[in-house]
């Protein structure tokens, strides 16, 4: 499994304590230093069953200087892609990837259905 993350987000360090607590074994790949790409974020998003939009990380700070609540309707699948793919911190996180699942932003409930734990 691959744990995509940002090491200073709370919330990505929750889901990691949680993911260790739960002895899942995971790749770290910390989303600044190694954006997703177009092809992977493509991949990611069929797979996770989402709106294109839930990937995008609404309360940072680049979201907003780039007034993206308002220029996201007007763009097309390929322009968020790209806009994804240009900078990690516009990207919501943490993303788990497993076998056949996406998980994008961390809710205990559906992360333990995704790994199959009581």
């Amino acid at each position: 499994m691959i744990f995509v993350c940002y090491p200073k987000c709370t919330t990505c360090r929750k889901a990691k304590k949680w993911l260790e607590e739960n002895d899942i074994a995971f790749e770290e790949r910390n989303i600044k230093e190694n954006n997703p790409t177009i092809e992977e974020l493509k991949d990611w998003h069929n797979k996770s069953g989402l709106p294109l939009k839930k990937f995008f990380n609404t309360s940072g700070m680049l979201y907003k200087e780039l007034k993206l609540k308002d220029k996201l309707p007007t763009m097309n699948e390929n322009e968020q892609y790209s806009l994804l793919a240009s900078d990690g911190m516009i990207v919501k996180r943490p993303i788990l990837i497993g076998d056949g699942f996406v998980m994008v932003g961390f809710n205990e409930a559906d992360w333990k259905a995704a790994l199959g734990i009581e």
